[in-house]
């Protein structure tokens, strides 16, 4: 390699860091909430790539929370116990012998190993579930399909959360990891969706920015997520407001409603910006949040709000 490409390399390189500047001055010091679900879950390199871009987050002097799901481990290990999965309006029907399964999975296993995946790279990920501190606190829901309300079981909706202990990690310089479990106020132990419990942790910690890994490049207009054909011709839109995004809530997946439902109630809650990116794309949250043009889809509240501290530039 000669000297001159050498050099050229060096100077891209240094052009991707300078592109990075007005980020890092916007979001220093600030929160960034990060659902983490998907494929980026269980494709052994997105995980280290996910690992990567959080550790990145902490040393560019952001402060990353982790919100996580297990939906295809609690899949697998109820299918190796002969168990069935149901799901109504896109969350799991979940008996008292599925809880405690979920429960195994999301706390005793997803949870220590995306643990260990970011303390590989030194000692900042402490895992916790939403039972622990009373971090979360739900109660039973029930869903309506066709009209008609579907008892869901040991399934939760959140109505509190008391950051206290995930305040104290950030203080002091960890990541904390969030499993998606919360208890009632009986004490019983709910499943909680993920996206839904991001979005309450976002609002509460007063977060800059809440980002939803997925497995789809955004939210699409014209697109339900089953006509192939359709798809080859769909673009996933790049900006809405949270006006825009309710008038689309009715036509929306059952899959993509739980996330675009957290989104609507992050930013009316007050976090200046939601995205949902493609997690399929490995460092996808380091190109949505460092780069200029960004990628997936972000809903920002009808008034735009200024991210504190931050400079005038959108993103």
């Amino acid at each position: 390699m000669t000297g001159t490409a050498i050099g050229n390399g060096a100077a891209g390189k240094a052009a991707t860091l300078i592109e990075a500047l007005p980020w890092l001055e916007r979001f220093h010091g600030r929160i960034v909430v990060l659902k983490y679900g998907g494929n980026a879950m269980i494709d052994d390199d997105l995980r280290l790539a996910f690992a990567e871009d959080v550790v990145f987050l902490r040393y560019a002097g952001l402060r990353p929370v982790v919100v996580h799901g297990g939906g295809p481990q609690i899949s697998a290990h109820l299918d190796r116990l002969g168990m069935q999965s149901t799901f109504a309006a896109g969350l799991r029907v979940t008996t008292k012998e599925t809880m405690d399964v979920v429960r195994m999975v999301l706390t005793g296993q997803v949870n220590r190993e995306i643990v260990g995946l970011v303390n590989a790279h030194g000692p900042f990920a402490v895992g916790m579930s939403g039972e622990d501190a009373h971090l979360l606190t739900a109660r039973r829901m029930h869903a309506e399909v066709d009209g008609a309300q579907v008892d869901l079981g040991q399934v939760g909706e959140i109505v509190a959360v008391n950051p206290g202990a995930v305040q104290a990690l950030i203080a002091d310089g960890r990541i904390p990891v969030i499993s998606s479990v919360a208890r009632s106020e009986s004490g019983e132990v709910l499943n909680v969706n993920a996206d839904t419990a991001a979005a309450a942790v976002a609002v509460e910690l007063g977060a800059a920015k809440l980002v939803f890994l997925t497995d789809v490049a955004g939210l699409y207009p014209r697109w339900s997520g089953t006509d192939a054909a359709s798809a080859l011709t769909a673009r996933p839109i790049s900006q809405l407001t949270e006006d825009e995004l309710a008038e689309l809530m009715p036509g929306l997946s059952d899959g993509m409603i739980p996330k675009m439902a957290a989104c609507l109630a992050a930013v009316r809650g007050g976090v200046p910006q939601a995205h949902v990116l493609d997690g399929r794309l490995p460092h996808s949250i380091l190109l949505e949040i460092f780069t200029d043009s960004g990628i997936g889809t972000m809903v920002v509240p009808n008034t735009p709000q200024v991210i504190k501290g931050a400079s005038d530039v959108s993103h």
